[in-house]
């Protein structure tokens, strides 16, 4: 695993940290299983994470992918069937609940639900992932394999299954434990160091101490730390305060179109737009409960990635403070500034080598420091691309497909992937913070179409 992957895997211990992640993908009819079977099983060949286990790293070392000789790919296709009478918002509250179930550690870390039984035979499916296999923006790549481009297209090329995968031989295992009992006392040194330049760092008056000393440059770079993981304090709003582990999801589409336009006329991005609207809702949802805010804090994830096949996770989380007044042309025009800062801070380089210096870190004291962290945090978004034409699972249309966005202790999580010329959302919300789901994800909504219609 890499750095980011391994501190991911590591703070899994706290199940408000998970970072699974998952989509629902409405069909226009049930998928053929035969070839939905066939073409994941291919997947699992050309996508090496997709057959291996996680095996916990010893000591410092990161935990390691391993081949899973048990390795049955109908453990992780599963099919479901809603009671008669059940709609769209009942397969997302069941999507919302596989989300949330953790993964059996043993076995690979995904799974595919299929779903019948919705209205005029339409059909879903929940396609489910750890986020230690790949990001978002990895996940769509990896997708193709499995997504076609016409309803009936001819089998793929097959590919070789290849001789039985070979356990890692016990000497690995020896060699690991031999180097950890040789730098163990030497790892309990540099983590309590690590731990008490942590508390020095984070102490304000201390802090200010240490970026008077520093050159310009070197300053600015610690300061770009600070802003993005060392925040201090809580969350912003005065009503999304509690957390749990009740899950709740909404699915709306937006035209891309429209928003596309929007955003031009109005200076920025589609992404600008996005943070605008989903901003824009936040902050009418607290005046309407009579406890209007100025400001939010939210996540949003920056991708990294510059090809490959999908594997692995190339993202950078970063923090970033937006306005959510109700003046939709000053609330877009400023988070278009921030954001173009926020893009461009200088820890966005160092947060590789951030990752790495947790594996210095007590396990519950770094997981203490990033609950501490994700509760700075009010919401998250996340924009993906996906495709503009017409694609098929197993024989199926898929008619829209709605990200669940990890929540990682947020109150909650706003992504959207382009299909089709349309915006699909999906906003996963943590039941407990947030009264009124339905109330969000309305906002959220006539914040789009207030900012849509500044261009009209």
């Amino acid at each position: 695993m890499s750095d980011l992957e391994a501190l991911m895997w590591t703070l899994e211990s706290d199940p408000h940290l998970s970072s699974n992640f998952a989509n629902i993908t409405f069909l226009d009819q049930a998928p053929d299983l035969g070839i939905l079977r066939r073409r994941l099983w291919r997947a699992s060949r050309l996508i090496p994470r997709l057959r291996r286990r996680v095996e916990p790293g010893v000591g410092l070392l990161s935990p390691v992918w391993v081949d899973d000789p048990d390795f049955d790919i109908d453990h992780h296709i599963r099919h479901l069937r809603l009671p008669e009478g059940s709609t769209d918002a009942d397969a997302c509250a069941l999507a919302s609940q596989l989300e949330l179930t953790p993964f059996d550690g043993r076995h690979p870390l995904w799974e595919f639900t299929v779903i019948d039984g919705l209205p005029g035979g339409r059909a879903a499916m929940v396609q489910k992932m750890h986020h230690t296999i790949t990001d978002g923006e990895g996940g769509i790549k990896m997708s193709l394999e499995f997504i076609d481009f016409e309803r009936n297209p001819p089998e793929p090329e097959p590919v070789d299954d290849g001789p039985p995968p070979v356990p890692r031989p016990p000497l690995a295992l020896d060699l690991a434990a031999s180097l950890t009992r040789t730098v163990g006392s030497a790892a309990r040194q540099v983590q309590e160091r690590v731990g008490s330049a942590v508390d020095h760092v984070l102490h304000p008056t201390r802090l200010a101490a240490v970026l008077g000393e520093l050159p310009g440059e070197s300053a600015d770079t610690v300061r770009s730390i600070i802003r993005q993981f060392g925040v201090t304090g809580t969350h912003l709003s005065p009503l999304w305060t509690e957390r749990s582990l009740q899950r709740s999801l909404n699915v709306f589409d937006v035209s891309l179109a429209d928003v596309h336009d929007a955003a031009h006329a109005l200076g920025g991005s589609v992404n600008d737009l996005f943070v605008a609207a989903a901003a824009g809702g936040a902050g009418a949802y607290h005046r309407h409960r009579g406890l209007p805010v100025e400001e939010l804090r939210m996540s949003m994830p920056v991708s990294t990635r510059s090809g490959g096949d999908g594997g692995g996770n190339s993202f950078t989380p970063t923090r970033v403070v937006v306005p959510v007044g109700a003046d939709p042309l000053a609330r877009f025009a400023e988070i278009h500034e921030r954001l173009v800062v926020t893009k461009s801070e200088r820890s966005m380089g160092l947060f590789a080598s951030l990752a790495g210096a947790g594996k210095l870190v007590p396990r519950p004291a770094l997981v203490r420091l990033a609950r501490q962290q994700v509760m700075t945090v009010d919401f998250t978004t996340s924009n993906l691309r996906a495709a503009p034409i017409d694609l098929f699972i197993g024989g199926a249309l898929m008619l829209g497909n709605y990200p669940l966005g990890p929540l990682m202790g947020t109150a909650w999580n706003l992504t959207t992937m382009s299909y089709r010329g349309n915006l699909n959302l999906g906003l996963h919300v943590d039941a407990a913070a947030v009264q009124d789901p339905d109330e969000l994800a309305s906002a959220i909504q006539a914040s789009f179409a207030e900012l849509i219609s500044l261009a009209g």
